[in-house]
């Protein structure tokens, strides 16, 4: 049986992982009687600690939020974990974080046992990050980033001045559903009530207004709930000049390796498919689209079939200008 204070440490370390715990489930754990688990419950409440407890069969304990931060018991993987986790944190993204994560992780290796300390200070020296960060991305303020989040999961409509793209200020009432952090920027991704449909919205242009508005029943979310996804789709479409509609001869579940750059192919029938990609540059876009890896036509537009072409003789010049396999470059076939 443990000791008084270790028991009382076991204890809270159970309240903090696991919602609600049963008297018996509790006594089961620490191997004591439930008054006796009663008995230490009161002495954590003496502590501070509010110990909330639901009467009958179906009750239990659970711990509630106070208003001083308990300390956390985490075990060595949660420890871990959290280390690396501010350890990242601190490369920015949202407005003040890099100072507070490296405070809270100067706290948190202060006391990992040497053991694990280890661990984080090997996984940090041989870990490279490389992230694909737009250039002078804004931070976002947490305190809006916690709004939006909170008027989420409350299902609560959201109003707000924003921002476009092009200069142009509009209000907004929004039944916001999701945040995608991406590549250094966060975004909304919210059913625009008056618009009748899904969009997508930097927060840093986001000003909310208050109050906000009535509760709303949640949507299915879009592209069959992959919100990254449509984020990537969303983002791609927007900024790009040049835009395509591929005829891909291959059905679409060969394709699934696209998602990753934010596309998706429509099936057409059982053997094709249409692929939308879009490009600055149609040169490049001419490049990129032999990356698909099957057998494809150019429907639109018109110019990039032409830059295709030249990509091909190009190509067909850099081989020597063979027509099949086994044939070699007259002298006068030069490149």
């Amino acid at each position: 049986m443990l000791e008084t204070s270790a028991r009382l440490l076991k204890l809270l370390s159970l309240l903090q992982a696991h919602r609600e715990w049963s008297g018996p489930e509790l006594a089961s754990r620490l191997g004591v009687s439930t008054r006796t688990i009663r008995n230490d419950v009161e002495r954590l409440r003496t502590l501070g600690y509010p110990v909330h407890a639901t009467p009958g069969v179906a009750g239990g304990y659970r711990l509630g939020a106070g208003a001083a931060l308990p300390p956390l018991l985490l075990d060595d993987e949660e420890a871990v974990a959290v280390a690396v986790g501010l350890g990242r944190a601190a490369g920015g993204g949202v407005e003040g974080i890099e100072e507070t994560s490296v405070r809270a992780l100067a706290k948190l290796e202060q006391v990992l046992p040497a053991r694990l300390r280890r661990r984080v200070q090997a996984l940090n020296s041989y870990t490279v990050q490389a992230p694909y960060r737009i250039p002078d991305a804004p931070a976002v303020p947490p305190e809006l980033l916690t709004t939006i989040a909170n008027e989420a999961r409350d299902h609560e409509r959201l109003r707000f001045d924003y921002t476009g793209h092009d200069g142009d200020d509009t209000v907004r009432d929004v039944e916001p559903h999701r945040l995608v952090h991406r590549r250094g920027r966060w975004y909304l991704v919210a059913y625009d009530v008056e618009r009748r449909g899904w969009r997508t919205f930097r927060v840093d242009r986001i000003r909310p207004r208050t109050p906000g508005g009535p509760r709303f029943v949640p949507r299915e979310l879009p592209a069959d709930g992959d919100v990254a996804a449509y984020v990537e789709r969303g983002i791609t479409t927007a900024l790009v000049r040049h835009r395509a509609t591929l005829l891909v001869h291959a059905p679409a579940g060969r394709l699934g390796h696209l998602a990753r750059f934010g596309m998706e192919a429509r099936p057409r029938d059982e053997a094709s498919c249409l692929v939308e990609v879009g490009a600055d540059d149609l040169e490049g876009l001419a490049v990129w689209v032999g990356f698909i890896g099957e057998d494809f036509e150019v429907l639109d537009p018109p110019e990039l079939a032409e830059a295709v072409a030249r990509l091909a003789e190009r190509y067909r010049r850099a081989a020597g200008g063979r027509s099949g396999p086994g044939e070699r470059p007259g002298p006068d076939q030069g490149l």
